[in-house]
């Protein structure tokens, strides 16, 4: 694997995604709403919805204009008209269907609108999962597992907000902004300059309230998800709390977040009550002064009593929708700074990705492996090689214990096998076959991986054990968990292979979850067999049972143990040496142990130790 091939030169920009900046849904709003693009695209693929959601939109505008001309008919045509029974009744029917119109229009408005804004959404957060699935693990090496997280569920939320509900409100309340002017300069020009000039002075300062209201809200927030996180993280470690006797700690420092979060809701309320009453303040006083004038207007002759009534509900109806035009502009900018972070994610490119012309793995497969001159650097780590210059060969069916001191570069060799990273320099090859020439998952597909720690998935134990082969059928899998000594404690599970193991697989001992790790692999059925330390955890009965299934898992495959009990590697067919990342030894147990090198002294330290014991 040649560092200098364009395959391991490709795609720098998806290091280092949060690294340089680190970002959540609690940013500050964008300053353009330019990254919303992405979200009217993922819109503009249900043409028919969106149809349906702004003619209902017209339509509920339109009604709600209607509703001061009602109320004008009534005034001027049935009261006026000497209160004749059946003409009040006959224009209080009129408004009475101008209301049945709105209610049904609202309820389609409601309808389409929100449904954009789930499926939007759901689109969204399929397009970055399935773009988060093609990235190498390198990638979640520099950036934060727990960040991205946030963007699928915070920043998700805000853009459904935006869909589901900002966007109509702006359309809703420019409409009616726009038609309210117009009808208002239609029944009394003069009043309408009037309201005109002394909007700016009612919005203004409830534009102001309301940004350092949202702002208060923000941080209330902020405040509500460390009291959130730290229950969290106490509840997740108790066992620790409690073993340190630390709980009068922990509840101190628990009232304390509770006490900055009250303080910080103090705040909010504080602005809220006085917003409010400022509020109250100018609309009732512009509504009170605007009847004022429109009744001497009235008394004067000048215009009708249903005149005036309607230009003060229609006042009123433009009034509010220019403020909230002010809100809603900033919660479009939330949007888009939301938006902005998921198209990082989405438009992220994976440093591994298949050459354009995959050349095929030798079919049947053989198992061999090939080192020459391999060195590698982690991204997060640039200064320091991992692994050095390292040449190995690995004949097929071949045994291999790797063994050294922490930070040797064992663990690396396995993820350059699977070719999650590529090396600077030097070349791996997988049955003669440079692994950048070939495609990720034909090499991943001849490989069965069972990691220290057996990772299991929030799921039943059928899926968790077919997860190695997701076609295996059931009669496959028992085999499988026979072999892996794993039938027995599966039998006696509450509904068998149906049963949910937990997150992680939590419902299970670590024996027990490491022999379905070795069940998952046997179903594998791969030439090239990984395993890392996967024993180091387990009791001496659990080891016992888990070593004799890696007997059955390693027979006829090719196989490289990462070991740091040498006992277990005693029966490997050659056992490499590394330290700092290069081979310093390679030979067989009796061979190595009689050389006085850095394996001896290791072998000495851990049976000296254990004979102690």
């Amino acid at each position: 694997m040649d560092g200098n091939s364009p395959e391991a030169e490709a795609e720098p920009q998806s290091r280092g995604l949060f690294s340089r900046r680190k970002s959540s849904a609690k940013d500050k709003p964008a300053r353009t709403l330019g990254p919303l693009k992405m979200v009217y695209a993922s819109a503009a693929q249900y043409p028919t919805q969106v149809l349906l959601a702004f003619f209902a939109l017209i339509v509920t505008a339109a009604a709600t204009l209607a509703i001061p001309a009602g109320f004008k008919l009534i005034i001027d045509r049935g009261f006026a008209a000497g209160g004749d029974p059946a003409d009040i009744a006959r224009w209080f029917r009129y408004l009475l269907m101008i209301v049945g119109v709105l209610a049904i229009g609202t309820a389609l408005r409601f309808y389409f609108v929100s449904w954009l804004g789930e499926r939007v959404v759901a689109d969204i957060r399929l397009k970055v999962q399935r773009n988060l699935l093609r990235l190498a693990p390198g990638f979640y090496e520099e950036n934060s597992p727990k960040e991205i997280s946030s963007r699928m569920t915070s920043d998700t939320a805000i853009i459904e907000q935006v869909v589901g509900t900002t966007v109509s409100i702006a359309l809703r309340n420019s409409l009616m902004a726009i038609g309210g002017t117009i009808y208002l300069f239609y029944l009394a020009p003069q009043l309408t300059i009037g309201l005109i000039i002394g909007i700016p002075l009612v919005i203004l300062p409830i534009t102001i309230f309301g940004r350092r209201l949202r702002s208060v809200s923000r941080t209330s927030q902020d405040r509500v998800a460390d009291v959130g996180a730290m229950v969290t993280e106490v509840l997740s470690g108790m066992k620790i709390v409690q073993a340190f006797n630390q709980e009068k700690r922990e509840h101190q420092r628990f009232g304390e977040a509770v006490e900055r979060t009250f303080a910080t809701a103090k705040r909010r309320i504080l602005i809220r009550a006085v917003m409010t009453s400022v509020i109250i303040l100018l609309i009732f006083g512009s509504v009170t002064l605007l009847m004022w004038r429109g009744a001497l207007a009235v008394s004067e002759g000048t215009i009708s009593g249903g005149t005036i009534a309607a230009f003060v509900i229609t006042g009123g109806l433009v009034a509010g929708s220019f403020g909230s035009l002010t809100e809603v502009y900033g919660d479009l900018l939330r949007g888009a700074g939301a938006a902005s972070r998921l198209n990082e994610l989405l438009n992220s490119r994976p440093e591994i990705a298949p050459p354009e012309k995959p050349e095929k793995l030798p079919d049947p497969p053989r198992g061999s492996l090939s080192f020459r001159n391999v060195t590698f650097r982690y991204p997060t780590r640039p200064e320091t090689a991992a692994v050095k210059d390292l040449t190995l060969e690995v004949e097929p069916g071949e045994t291999v214990a790797i063994v050294g001191p922490s930070g040797a570069g064992k663990s690396t060799i396995f993820q350059l096998v699977e070719r999650f990273y590529d090396p600077q320099a030097g070349t791996i090859r997988l049955d003669g076959v440079p692994l950048t020439k070939a495609d990720p998952a034909d090499i991943r597909q001849r490989i069965a991986f069972v990691p220290q720690d057996g990772v299991l998935f929030s799921a039943n134990a059928r899926d968790n054990l077919r997860y190695g082969c997701w076609e295996a059928s059931d009669e496959e899998i028992w085999e499988s968990a026979r072999a892996a000594n794993a039938e027995g404690f599966l039998r006696d599970l509450p509904d068998g292979l149906d049963t949910f193991l937990g997150e992680s697989g939590t419902r299970l001992s670590g024996g027990q979850q490491q022999r379905i790790a070795i069940a998952r692999a046997l179903l594998r059925n791969a030439p090239i067999l990984l395993l890392d330390e996967a024993t180091s955890a387990l009791d001496a009965e659990s080891e016992q049972l888990v070593q004799q299934a890696l007997e059955r898992l390693m027979q006829d495959r090719t196989t490289l143990v990462i070991a740091h009990r040498l006992a277990t590697v005693r029966a490997a067919d050659r056992i490499v040496v590394l330290e700092e990342g290069r081979i310093v030894e390679q030979g067989s147990h009796a061979q190595l142990a009689g050389a006085d090198g850095l394996y001896a002294r290791l072998a000495s330290l851990q049976f000296a130790a254990t004979e102690a014991a």
